[in-house]
């Protein structure tokens, strides 16, 4: 009898989604990946207003992260323009999946026909089918417009939410929450980037419903406009309070500490470590999971792919003994 592949559901965006996902992919798990639809700057936001779609650009990230072809065409579908005026900032690949909508009428149907097209290993399904604003409320009463804009605030983030509010969820995620084994929240921009995944209506709900287990993988650094001093467990409370109800039941985290000249080039980008606030955690009831996840290449510290990638596969295996 042919053994089940585990079903995994990343929710996400940005760099920490495609980095998670190049690891998940080398093993047979049956994936899909939710991702952010939210953003609004660069060539992503150019094309959103121009023609009034979701923002192509996670979307292309994440495509190329779980795609299955030669490196010079995926290199071709994340090439960037820069000497022309028009094409200017714009990736091919963002221009593809833009084309593709207009020729197909809906966005998701694009995603699907360019899965197809790069060998995607899983499912790539946006948030939302049609363009939002991300909103900030501020702890001043201020409120920004514009995820692009959101990191610039001058005072902390009191709560984020979308216009229009009343959006509905494609289907297709919906059902893969329902069945999944295991649910990845992040790593990721904790505002702009996970939480706007959990404001799209069905969503957040079918996450707190659903039968897997719910993992959040904690960020490795501290975000300038968005989580200075944040705690491991104020990410979490932060995620629970605008989802309206306490999910999350294990949290991962690196192991190891940093090392300090780490610390001294992040400190100029008012950034530190992500404090692992375990007595508070485990007050929360959450399980506590702590493995060598951290990778550090040209001075910069990202999630290490492979590991979290080896880790899952045999925290999987254990589960289903």
């Amino acid at each position: 009898m042919k053994k089940k592949k585990t079903r995994i559901v990343v929710i996400g965006g940005g760099t920490g989604l495609s980095t998670v996902l190049r690891g998940l992919k080398l093993h047979s798990f049956d994936i899909t990946a939710i991702v952010t639809v939210a953003d609004d700057g660069g060539s992503s936001g150019r094309l959103r207003d121009d023609y009034d779609i979701p923002p192509p650009g996670d979307v292309r990230n994440v495509i190329a992260a779980l795609s299955d072809v030669e490196p010079l065409v995926e290199q071709m579908f994340q090439f960037r323009f820069s000497q022309s005026n028009d094409l200017n900032g714009h990736s091919l690949g963002n221009l593809m999946l833009t084309a593709l909508t207009e020729i197909t009428g809906d966005f998701n149907h694009a995603i699907a026909e360019m899965s197809k097209v790069l060998n995607v290993h899983g499912k790539v399904v946006p948030a939302a089918n049609k363009k939002v604003t991300l909103h900030a409320e501020l702890t001043d009463g201020t409120t920004i417009v514009g995820e692009s804009k959101i990191p610039s605030g001058h005072a902390p983030i009191k709560r984020v939410f979308l216009e229009p509010s009343n959006l509905k969820p494609l289907p297709a995620a919906i059902h893969a929450i329902e069945r999944a084994d295991f649910i990845l929240i992040g790593p990721g921009s904790l505002y702009t980037s996970i939480i706007p995944n959990l404001l799209v209506k069905g969503i957040g709900q079918a996450v707190v419903k659903a039968k897997g287990e719910k993992i959040y993988i904690a960020n490795l650094m501290t975000q300038q406009g968005e989580t200075i001093n944040y705690s491991v467990s104020q990410h979490i409370e932060a995620i629970h309070e605008h989802v309206g109800e306490s999910f999350i039941e294990s949290v991962l985290f690196n192991e190891k500490d940093l090392p300090p000249a780490i610390y001294a080039h992040y400190r100029e980008e008012n950034a530190d470590p992500v404090h692992f606030d375990v007595e508070k955690l485990t007050q929360m009831g959450l399980k506590i999971i702590k493995k060598e996840i951290a990778l550090i290449e040209d001075g910069t510290v990202r999630h290490d792919a492979k590991n979290l990638a080896d880790w899952l596969c045999d925290y999987a295996a254990q589960k289903q003994q």
